[in-house]
């Protein structure tokens, strides 16, 4: 059996993150979301995968290469333009010639997900197979209708909340048949000329066709969305993963939980790292500093004296300079912040925290939120970055300047100061 990945999303919702990366390339906890799908597909014993790709498509290619140092053999596929689901799927076809796994590469996910969906597959061999997953709001998901316990109904494309008679939502894992491709040829595009796969399987039912759900618990799945959905994925792997002390800890450095130190970073005298935590190599932490719980930090990131960093995500070859507060944001790579550089994240009305999400101001239902960075940001001393602020790539925020709006790539954002200058004495 082999394995179709999809992969070739932009993942706009994301900007700026995914400016300069393809959303299946964001690390978290050192590893970009695509590898950890592809450790699940090896998991399960699959180890042939069809990667279809488009946006950044060469950085995806030059990350994982032919697969070998991955134990997989890898193929790639081009999307010539984000066309759907289905569209991306049909340019995979000729690469497979019997039942295989479909996947979005922009989950994560355990291994035991997909191979309860397999094995349900290989034993009641239906013609597709949907992994569904509950949710809280069904209304943000493609809904699963069941008419027994596995058997599927109907699918829904983001129902009324009051409307919808399931809160099962589709994973975006799934096992197929062969009986697939011509269904997804049957498909009209929709309003956004977008072929979507979800349309096939509509058809499949149409024709009384053996559709199944494979239940997975929610800890088991988790869906990047939203800039903040990262802090959560974050925090979902930092919980999953196995931690392992292997670089320089100095004598009175305190790591107190479950903290992992690559083997080429060094812990600095007087620093309290709480767990659970990552800090990869060559990065460089303190003197007295305090990591708080749910933090990566990537390769090469120094941390100077004095910092705070809380529920946040470093990326590589980033600079925090001292006496600064880093909490619930995203930092990308290359960044280098001035000492004093404050991240707000928590409205002093207490009220849930917004974030402009494609020129739309959406509820992130979080009361505290820091600030999203792009790479090669720069900040002066003593800025400070209000909740939920986004600051674009290669942009700099000048020194004593408070942010309260996003501020595109590209942009130095200065204060304008008024000096009076006397004699002495006068």
């Amino acid at each position: 059996m082999r394995a179709v990945v999809l992969a070739a999303g932009e993942g706009i919702r994301l900007q700026p993150t995914t400016f300069t990366r393809p959303k299946h390339l964001i690390k978290i906890c050192g590893k970009p979301i695509l590898e950890y799908c592809l450790d699940a597909i090896k998991t399960c014993g699959v180890n042939e995968a069809v990667i279809v790709v488009h946006y950044m498509a060469d950085a995806i290619r030059n990350y994982f290469g032919n697969g070998d140092k991955f134990g997989l053999k890898i193929q790639y596929v081009d999307q010539q333009a984000v066309r759907g689901t289905g569209n991306a799927l049909s340019a995979a076809e000729p690469y497979v010639k019997e039942d295989f796994i479909m996947i979005y590469g922009d989950l994560l996910f355990a291994a035991e997900a997909l191979k309860r969906t397999i094995g349900l597959h290989e034993k009641e061999k239906p013609a597709a197979t949907l992994a569904v997953v509950p949710v809280e709001k069904p209304e943000d998901y493609g809904i699963i209708e069941l008419e027994n316990e596995t058997k599927i109904k109907r699918l829904i494309e983001k129902p009324i909340r009051e409307e919808a008679q399931s809160n099962l939502a589709n994973a975006g894992i799934y096992v197929f048949s062969q009986e697939v491709f011509p269904k997804i040829k049957e498909t009209s595009a929709t309003v956004r000329g977008e072929w979507e796969i979800t349309d096939a399987i509509t058809l499949l039912l149409k024709e009384n066709k053996l559709v199944l759900a494979a239940k997975l618990p929610t800890e088991e799945w988790f869906d990047i969305g939203r800039p903040w959905d990262l802090l959560d994925a974050n925090q979902w792997m930092l919980k999953k993963m196995k931690h392992k002390v292997y670089g320089c800890v100095e004598e009175g450095a305190h790591l107190i939980g479950p903290i992992t130190v690559a083997e080429a970073a060094r812990i600095r005298s007087g620093a309290y790292v709480e767990g659970p935590a990552f800090i990869d190599e060559e990065s460089d932490i303190g003197p007295n500093c305090y990591i708080r719980p749910y933090t990566s930090i990537g390769k090469n990131v120094r941390i100077g004296n004095a910092c705070e960093i809380k529920n946040s995500i470093i990326m590589d070859n980033t600079h925090i300079g001292h006496l600064s507060y880093i909490g619930d944001s995203v930092l990308g790579e290359k960044c280098n912040l001035g000492a004093g550089t404050i991240t707000a994240n928590y409205r002093l009305d207490a009220r849930p925290i917004g974030m402009m999400i494609k020129d739309k101001l959406v509820n992130s239902e979080r009361r505290k939120l820091g600030a999203i960075l792009g790479d090669n940001v720069k900040t002066g001393i003593n800025s400070l970055l209000m909740p939920g602020v986004k600051v674009g790539n290669d942009s700099w925020v000048g020194p004593n300047l408070v942010l309260s709006r996003d501020l595109p790539s590209g942009t130095i954002a200065l204060l304008k100061q008024d000096e009076e200058k006397r004699e002495m004495g006068r």
